[in-house]
């Protein structure tokens, strides 16, 4: 197995674990600054979605760049 395919494979596994544990860690702490449960369920989406792509795309950058310069 490359070292590609064994680094889209962590980030495909990691990469909505984190999300998911950005959207908990932040709807936790929104939750007491916003009176309004929606507004800080939408925050918290949105830094999940945040977080998703940022670590999706830096997957991306490793699993193409790495084999790159291991060669």
């Amino acid at each position: 197995m490359g070292l590609t395919l064994t680094i889209f494979c962590i980030v495909a596994v990691f990469s909505p674990l984190a999300a998911l544990m950005a959207f908990l860690i932040f709807y936790d702490e929104y939750e007491h600054h916003y009176a309004d449960k929606r507004k800080a369920s939408k925050a918290a989406f949105e830094a999940a979605i945040f977080t998703l792509v940022f670590f999706l795309a830096l997957g991306l950058f490793l699993g193409l760049i790495l084999p790159l310069v291991f060669k």
